[in-house]
């Protein structure tokens, strides 16, 4: 009888310790909840402790906005005084779009709220150029 549960015991005991061990590893299954739970704990203390860098605007990123709406303004300028070049209205079209898309950019620098519109809408433009206007902006 001894010699029976010896027998069971001798095999018995290293497959579950064999098994202990192997549920340590990793597998292909989903992580084990203790293992989450661990690892969302972690990441809330390290939320915690983590510092946000300033946010930092680079000056320079103003002044080649100005500069851009400066050419482009000039350019679409230039584009209505020619009344008989190729394609006018697509390239004045075209020139207003990116005219639009510098101002919203202007706008997001300048802290000015940009509201969804149309493309090509002139009251936005014309209300985001008034608005960067009272803030000192010029182009």
């Amino acid at each position: 009888m001894t010699w029976v549960l010896l027998l069971v015991l001798s095999s018995l005991l290293p497959a579950l310790l064999f098994g202990a061990v192997w549920s340590l590893f990793p597998g292909e299954e989903e992580t084990p909840r203790w293992r989450a739970a661990l690892a969302r704990r972690f990441e809330r203390w390290a939320h915690a402790l983590r510092h946000e860098p300033p946010v930092t605007t680079n000056p320079f990123d103003a002044l080649w906005v100005q500069d851009r709406l400066t050419k482009v303004a000039d350019h679409v300028r230039q584009l209505e005084s020619d009344t008989r070049g190729y394609a006018r209205a697509e390239r004045i079209i075209a020139s207003q779009l990116a005219y639009d898309q510098l101002l919203a950019k202007a706008c997001g620098l300048a802290g000015v709220q940009v509201v969804p519109s149309p493309l090509g809408d002139p009251a936005e433009r014309f209300r985001e150029e008034v608005e960067l206007a009272s803030r000192g902006w010029s182009w």
